[in-house]
């Protein structure tokens, strides 16, 4: 006699597959649903499962199926004693037929279906018609099933499933049901998985626990695939957080901390050094940018939120929210713009190292990138700097004894001056010759020392008076003016650390600047260089003030 066979091992989510409604988690809208539809006697001939993957559609159309055949239902849920209850379990019954439509989505497997429907069920009440993928089938496909959908015989039920209901026509969308099926919450998916752990004698940690439920995204079969993969590796022994993170090549949640704040501070050496150190442990490159982008996600939610809609500890996330008063929202959301750019390129990339690599140094060299996200970030940057007191420019050393000793304003003719004495323009006093040399002669290396658009516009500008501590700079047109005045702290602070010494500015287009001077020298002013500005600057078409 051949040795008998040895029961095969069976993985946890088929095991723990429901078999009744009240072992579907996180659906209960639908499980209502359903249950009033059968405890009233009013189902319908075609339902339509939505959601994405490990939801739960295929376990609860089956249910549904064994409960509409059950020969002594309880409440509305099958009995599970009873011979019908018995061959659909076992998958022998012939009142319950499960397609794949992903590998039968001709038009002559439907025309099968529609021969078959003329008859009625010999083991149960109603011939429930289950297929799976149903977006998959072809167009000839639909349209043979169309018309029955529109007059099915009244022993006849359709469960459709799918991942993707917009690739199903409306034609068919508008003969059904329509059950939309929620991701399952970490909390609900904690608690169900602590239940199968105990059942099956299993040693796993709550944080392990707590974490397959988060990295699985609402998907139940995926964290039981998860657990079987950990349970299987460390066979026998207890599944802590960092067991589980060497599974599925994650990281802990502290390198997450620690490269983002990198990021801020923008050091690009100490991003290098902590991704090397990922990849050196063998963490896998794609699912670390998952973890990082879900970081960040959960930073700008941070924002928002006391802690709705996180999903994780009371610890977990006190940490967020101290990371998150000290980055910028907008800064949260240009570096998830750039991470999830990246993660689309990883699939396509030969060294997914180097694209990750790449991403970081874009967002600690703001310089590197173009666009408005990027501007703004060199101009946070900017201001953080400057708000410490730290050297943004890298100008030369100021002349040795600086600015020469404040002289005597040159007496000008009262006849020159036609304005009252307590006006505005009366200050407006041209400077002596060596005062404004020093900063006219540096100005071009000053404008130099920025960056994308407020370069360009200091350098169609020019200093012409220095009175006291007051520095006025005449533009080249009307919007060059109204932008500089935006930008007006900036400025000042940059010519503070240049100059070493404190700038009250104001800002005029060369039309104020000619009615100014020509109230106060009785004459507009003759400077070729403002000529030349006027004639390249004159007028920006488009240009809007940001």
């Amino acid at each position: 006699m051949p040795p008998p066979t040895q029961p095969t091992y069976t993985a946890l989510y088929r095991k723990l597959r429901p078999r009744k409604f009240s072992d579907i988690i996180g659906q209960s809208h639908i499980v209502r649903t359903l249950l009033n539809e059968i405890a009233h006697d009013r189902v319908s001939h075609a339902y339509l499962f939505c959601g994405t993957r490990g939801t739960g559609k295929t376990s609860t159309a089956k249910v549904f199926a064994k409960a509409l055949n059950c020969r002594a239902p309880v409440n509305g849920e099958p009995c599970e004693t009873c011979e019908t209850c018995g061959a659909i379990n076992a998958q022998r019954a012939m009142c319950v037929t499960e397609i794949d439509a992903a590998s039968n989505n001709g038009v002559d497997n439907v025309r099968e279906i529609r021969e078959e429907v003329r008859y009625p069920p010999t083991d149960g009440r109603y011939k429930v018609y289950i297929i799976d993928e149903v977006h998959m089938l072809s167009a000839g496909a639909f349209n043979a099933l169309l018309k029955t959908l529109e007059e099915p015989p009244e022993h006849v039920v359709f469960i459709l499933a799918t991942t993707d209901p917009q690739k199903i026509p409306a034609t068919i969308l508008s003969r059904c049901q329509r059950f939309d099926f929620k991701r399952i919450s970490v909390e609900e998916m904690t608690s169900a998985i602590k239940g199968y752990v105990s059942d099956e004698s299993l040693r796993v940690t709550d944080e392990a626990l707590e974490y397959i439920a988060r990295v699985s995204d609402g998907a139940m079969r995926d964290a039981l695939s998860i657990l079987d993969q950990c349970s299987a590796f460390y066979y026998g022994e207890e599944v802590t957080l960092d067991k589980a993170l060497n599974i599925l090549g994650a990281v802990d949640s502290k390198v997450l901390f620690e490269l983002t704040g990198a990021l801020y501070s923008h050091d690009s050496a100490k991003c290098l050094e902590i991704i090397d150190r990922i990849v050196m442990d063998g963490r896998d490159v794609g699912q670390f940018a998952a973890d990082l982008l879900s970081h960040m996600r959960g930073l700008l939610v941070a924002h928002f939120v006391h802690g709705e809609g996180l999903n994780l500890s009371s610890e977990n996330i006190a940490a967020l929210k101290a990371q998150a008063a000290e980055i910028e929202r907008d800064t949260l959301i240009h570096y998830i713009n750039i991470f999830s750019i990246m993660q689309g390129q990883l699939r396509y990339a030969p060294n997914e190292r180097i694209l990750l690599e790449v991403a970081c140094v874009k967002i600690c060299n703001p310089s590197a990138e173009d666009g408005q996200e990027a501007l703004m970030s060199r101009i946070k940057k900017l201001e953080n700097a400057i708000s410490q007191g730290l050297p943004q420019l890298q100008a030369a050393p100021a002349p040795a004894g600086d600015f020469p000793a404040a002289q005597a304003e040159p007496d000008i003719p009262a006849a020159s001056v036609s304005v009252q004495p307590d006006s505005e323009v009366s200050a407006a006093v041209k400077a002596v010759p060596e005062d404004i040399q020093h900063v006219a002669e540096r100005w071009g290396e000053f404008a130099g020392g920025f960056e994308a658009l407020l370069k360009p516009m200091l350098e169609k500008a020019a200093p012409k008076y220095l009175t006291g501590g007051a520095l006025t700079i005449v533009c080249a047109s009307k919007s060059n003016a109204d932008y500089l005045k935006n930008k007006e702290h900036l400025i000042s602070k940059a010519l503070e650390e240049m100059f070493r010494r404190t700038f009250e500015l104001k800002f005029l287009d060369r039309n104020e600047y000619d009615e100014q001077h020509a109230k106060i020298y009785g004459t507009p002013d003759t400077d070729d260089g403002l000529d030349a500005l006027a004639a390249e600057y004159g007028s920006f078409p488009g240009f809007e003030i940001m």
